[in-house]
């Protein structure tokens, strides 16, 4: 059954919910929909309290590892941890208190994947411990994994066959539609549709929740084989769409 994923995005070291594609490394700051008061920490006690379990942590580029740290001190081994992570940091990350560590841009070079860093990184941690990321945009070719904040598109284009071929290597997958992400104009229904239809290892789906229906959608369309996360729209993060105590509800069916 499709379960509500709880998550919490860190941007200069506070929690954010942005407009995806806006973070760019040039050009003027990011959209941001919901800049949070309370710390990061706060936000993991709460879902620990709820027995929100599978949610991520995710840093949106620097001085986000403070935050990551209290985080991951207020629910040791209840949530993911992604941005920034390779071979070299993951154990570290694994030990502040993270369940899995989440890569997405270090398993390509020069926007070209690398079966071989993606060994390295299974030999660092095993797969168990691995979630990979590919988050996408739609392309020509139909969704093609995006990296470094979903700037720059890689070689590698999100199909069953690439889920096939990556999916002994890691514990699950993380996947943003960019392109809707954090528009609150509801989920990219074709790419729900293809990933319940693989629905060989569990799979989490991020963009674009608006109201309780897109939650039921992304059930109905996956088969129950696809878990969510829902940010801008939230009322936790500042909005009217979906009340948080809707999905702890839904999630205790």
């Amino acid at each position: 059954m499709t379960k509500f994923r709880p998550c919490i995005d860190l941007h200069q070291g506070k929690v954010k919910q942005i407009v995806g594609g806006t973070l760019r490394d040039d050009g003027p700051g990011p959209r941001e929909n919901f800049v949070a008061s309370a710390g990061a920490g706060e936000f993991a006690a709460k879902f620990r309290a709820d027995v929100l379990t599978g949610g991520h942590i995710i840093k949106l580029g620097p001085g986000n590892d403070e935050a990551a740290k209290e985080a991951l001190a207020a629910w040791p081994g209840g949530m993911q941890i992604g941005g920034g992570i390779h071979a070299g940091n993951a154990a570290e990350w694994l030990a502040a208190g993270a369940s899995q560590v989440i890569v997405t841009s270090w398993l390509f070079e020069g926007a070209k994947f690398s079966p071989e860093r993606l060994r390295e990184l299974v030999a660092t941690v095993g797969p168990e411990r691995l979630v990979i990321d590919l988050s996408c945009r739609r392309t020509e070719r139909g969704w093609t994994v995006a990296m470094d904040r979903w700037q720059t598109l890689t070689d590698l284009d999100l199909t069953p066959a690439t889920l096939d071929l990556l999916a002994p290597s890691c514990a699950e997958f993380l996947i943003h539609a960019a392109d809707v992400e954090g528009l609150c104009r509801g989920v990219d229904a074709e790419l729900v549709t293809m990933l319940g239809n693989w629905g060989d290892a569990p799979v989490t789906y991020a963009g674009g929740a608006a109201t309780m229906a897109d939650v039921e959608l992304v059930s109905e369309l996956s088969g129950g084989k696809v878990d969510l996360t829902v940010g801008s729209a939230l009322d936790l993060f500042g909005g009217s769409g979906i009340r948080y105590d809707e999905l702890v509800a839904w999630n205790r069916r």
